[in-house]
């Protein structure tokens, strides 16, 4: 029986909260096809994954099992997979510093060859700064040598497999991929970060991984345990990332376009595949059903609702949203469509206190494909909707909250 890393990820990571916490959240992805593992962004879904060889994993003692995936969850932490890398510099050299800056807080937890402060060919780097400081450090004529090694790694974090989202690392491989044993510091790549730190997946991805770095934090400041190896610094770290902003606009356009549902309709127009000429082809036609409740309580702040309203006016070029204003009731006569491609002013049409399940109830029962709430989050928690639901709220309200969950909450800046 192949290795399930998803049966032992918890034993793994039994002394290590926060990282356990964190590694609940992120989908772990059986294959052969890559040397090592690597962590990437899907592109259809916007949710993180972990890749592994599990015939790689099986070989390593349990130390080595658990340090590769704590050094995968801080290419998460640091961003390395969502920020893109400084322009002008090659890929093989980033990876290298990236590596560096992970390494640092891994002494002793990770395979033999892997680019490690104060070791090999990197003794006189201290360990414990940035990524880009040891890109700073590292020497120019690498620059070449390292282009050349795209594609062969002993160590590191490279794309085996050509995965456009992501990148794979190869600690210790000795897979029959040109690596050098003898020459720590030989890189893949990790092409497809770039990539994926501009997309709208990417920046989903990034909400959903704050939130799941938030709850991570939380759960490992009230264990017994603690945040295990999780040093001081690098604590400080995760709370500053934690007040990061991601792009809502980005996040809101994917909302959208991941919500779409297909309508087939037959038509002699188009062939059919299987049975040309004999049966007619399929045409699909793809319109996300969105629903905008927006929150008529007079504590949503006219800003807010300005902010909103623009973007929208953006986002009518992508779908046609049914808006559904709301305070403790919806009313119908109020809701309108909001056509494809028609730009509206911002307008407050009720004013009372707040009730969500109002909205959740309408559309539930009116078939959409996504909710999406604009509000100050101040009201209880309404039951489960149907369709994927988004909050959308203003910083405070993003950072408290009145209820807890496990869906979206963008901040509106």
């Amino acid at each position: 029986m192949a290795f399930d890393l998803k049966l032992h990820a918890y034993r793994l990571l039994m002394e290590e909260p926060f990282f356990a916490a964190l590694s609940r959240k992120i989908e772990k992805i059986s294959s052969t096809s890559i040397p090592t593992a690597g962590v990437r962004v899907n592109p259809d879904s916007g949710h993180f994954e972990m890749c592994y060889n599990p015939e790689f994993f099986e070989k390593l003692p349990d130390a080595h099992k658990a340090g590769v995936l704590k050094h995968e969850f801080y290419h998460l932490i640091f961003d390395h997979v969502t920020t893109r890398k400084p322009e002008g510099v090659p890929h093989a050299k980033w990876n290298v510093a990236a590596d560096l800056a992970i390494n640092s807080h891994l002494v002793g937890e990770l395979p033999e060859m892997c680019c490690m402060p104060g070791e090999g060919p990197f003794v006189d780097l201290p360990k414990g700064e940035s990524a880009e400081w040891y890109l700073a450090k590292l020497p120019k004529d690498d620059d070449q040598e390292g282009e050349n090694q795209e594609g062969q790694s002993s160590d590191g974090d490279g794309e085996g497999d050509g995965e456009s989202s992501g990148g794979q690392d190869n600690n210790n491989d000795d897979s029959g991929n040109g690596s050098s044993p003898g020459s720590p510091g030989n890189f893949d790549d990790h092409s497809g970060w770039e990539e994926a730190a501009s997309s709208e997946a990417s920046q989903m991805a990034k909400e959903r991984l704050k939130s799941a770095i938030k709850e991570a934090a939380q759960e490992a400041a009230s264990s017994s345990k603690g945040w295990g190896s999780v040093s001081s610094q690098v604590r400080k770290e995760i709370q500053k990332r934690l007040e990061t902003k991601v792009d809502w606009r980005k996040v809101l356009r994917y909302f959208i376009k991941t919500s779409q549902r297909a309508n087939r309709s037959s038509t002699i127009k188009r062939i059919n595949r299987r049975y040309a000429y004999i049966h007619p082809g399929k045409k699909v036609r793809r319109q996300a059903k969105i629903a905008i409740a927006i929150d008529q309580s007079g504590s949503v702040g006219d800003e807010m609702l300005e902010a909103f309203f623009a973007e929208l006016n953006k986002l009518s070029k992508l779908a046609e949203f049914t808006v559904v204003p709301f305070d403790t009731e919806v009313d119908e006569s109020k809701v309108f469509v909001w056509k494809k491609g028609q730009s509206r002013k911002t307008e407050r049409v009720m004013c009372g206190g707040t009730c969500f399940e109002a909205p959740t109830d309408w559309a539930n029962s009116n078939n959409v494909d996504g909710l999406i709430v604009l509000t100050d989050m101040e009201a209880p928690k309404p039951k489960r909707c149907k369709a994927q639901r988004m909050w959308m709220t203003d910083s405070r309200g993003a950072s408290r909250p009145y209820f807890q969950t496990n869906e979206r909450v963008i901040a509106i800046d």
